[in-house]
């Protein structure tokens, strides 16, 4: 009974979105940039992280990556939006680095560590 009371008096608990809304949010958002491209803020000291979006238990926020540079994102889901951007794993056999694709929405089991390799900034947006 959602937006209701319950006529029995149970209290509803609103549970947060799963990975797959999160994806859905993540991948209509990237399908109006109209709706977030004004809030884009290239620098070149490091990413950017501009905050979109935070209700139902969920965060959507932009993030833009200058060249060579990179960090970790603590989110669920992630879509590269333009430029380039790879995903940086350290196991026990080396350092691999494997790059997104654009529009293509990514889901993480836990925090991923990107970096742009590329000459020109990367602007990608998270969810969690």
């Amino acid at each position: 009974m959602r937006g209701q009371d319950d006529p029995h008096g149970r209290t509803v608990t609103a549970r947060p979105p799963t990975v797959g809304q999160l994806a859905d949010r993540v991948r209509e958002l990237a399908a109006r940039p109209s709706d977030w491209w004004h809030s884009v803020v290239f620098d070149g000291s490091g990413p950017v992280r501009v905050p979109l979006y935070a209700a139902d238990g969920a965060e959507v926020w932009l993030t833009t990556w200058p060249p060579g540079h990179g960090a970790t994102v603590h989110g669920q889901v992630s879509t590269l939006i333009a430029g380039e951007l790879a995903e940086v794993a350290i196991r026990a056999d080396g350092v691999t680095e494997r790059p997104l694709r654009a529009n293509r929405v990514r889901v993480h089991a836990g925090p991923q560590t990107f970096t742009n390799p590329g000459p020109a900034f990367a602007v990608s947006l998270h969810a969690a």
